[in-house]
């Protein structure tokens, strides 16, 4: 028999969706039923807090504490570049595999390269920068008008300039 649920015990629980919409409670019952919470109030409570991520997949993470939780909004690197580009919500039930066209300012790269500096896994900032343009080569964007990759080689040739933080 499984052991019994301490109350006291912080749980963390971390769900993949998209910003704005509830996570179904077919993926939200199994991780937090045995925790005593209901599903349908972590959906709510999910929604109110995404919804500035409307139509961008996220990562939610909810802190359990006595049977209350707290969500978090944790975004990946791509989603930060996409909602850098401000590009309207598209159906995501018609398109699959969407590459977002759109241009994202240097400036601007370097402020999500900044946001993303803790989770990075390189010893620089500009490490940092080249990973970001490889998630903007991914999702299909361009930075200043510039193919990425062509930016990341600018960097390992000093002839594009990256601030030290």
């Amino acid at each position: 028999m499984a052991p019994k649920f301490d109350p006291n015990a912080v749980t963390y629980v971390y769900v993949r969706q998209y910003g704005g919409e509830a996570a179904p409670s077919s993926v939200l019952a199994p991780k937090i039923g045995p925790l005593g919470m209901s599903p349908k109030k972590i959906g709510d409570d999910i929604i109110k807090n995404s919804t500035q991520w409307k139509g961008i997949r996220i990562t939610v993470k909810l802190t359990i504490a006595n049977r209350q939780a707290k969500v978090d909004i944790e975004p990946n690197a791509s989603s930060l570049l996409i909602k850098e580009l401000k590009e309207p919500i598209r159906d995501r039930k018609k398109t699959k595999n969407i590459k977002h066209s759109g241009n994202i300012s240097k400036e601007r790269l370097f402020a999500v390269a900044r946001t993303m500096r803790e989770k990075s896994q390189a010893k620089t900032f500009k490490g940092t920068v080249k990973e970001m343009l490889g998630t903007a080569f991914s999702i299909g964007c361009q930075v200043d008008g510039s193919n990425p990759k062509d930016l990341q080689e600018e960097i390992d040739n000093d002839t594009w300039a990256v601030p030290e933080e």
